[in-house]
């Protein structure tokens, strides 16, 4: 059974930052495109960024770019995602889940519980 467990979430400051980790098990996604995704109270699902299988491609939404990078270990089939220069608004529940292109390959409930980001003014 696949499972993916994020952690790293927590209370930050505006400003400050904070490293998200997605561990896959049972089944490795190395060989996938991975996504992450966050979702906000009363708002819709929305894609944060993505990195291709090898690592070497990585994109972004426009309200993340430059304040966020992911990344892969592929050995350990964690990704990565960290967070700098947060912002109120980027308090959300993050999720990560295979991807093409900013979109998920799979059903929302197949999905990890998610780590809750909190930024305060």
């Amino acid at each position: 059974q696949v499972q993916l467990v994020e952690s790293g979430g927590g209370l930050v400051q505006a400003g400050g930052s904070l490293r998200l980790s997605c561990a896959a098990s049972g089944r490795t996604y190395s060989s996938y495109t991975m996504g992450w995704f966050r979702q906000a109270p009363g708002k819709l699902r929305e894609f944060v960024a993505g990195i291709s299988w090898s690592g070497l491609t990585t994109y972004y939404s426009d309200s993340v770019k430059g304040r966020f990078t992911i990344s892969r270990d592929n050995a350990k089939t964690t990704i990565y995602l960290q967070m700098n220069s947060l912002k109120p608004e980027d308090t959300a529940v993050y999720y990560c889940a295979p991807a093409r292109g900013r979109v998920p390959l799979t059903d929302f409930r197949s999905w990890g519980r998610g780590t809750q980001v909190t930024v305060s003014s």
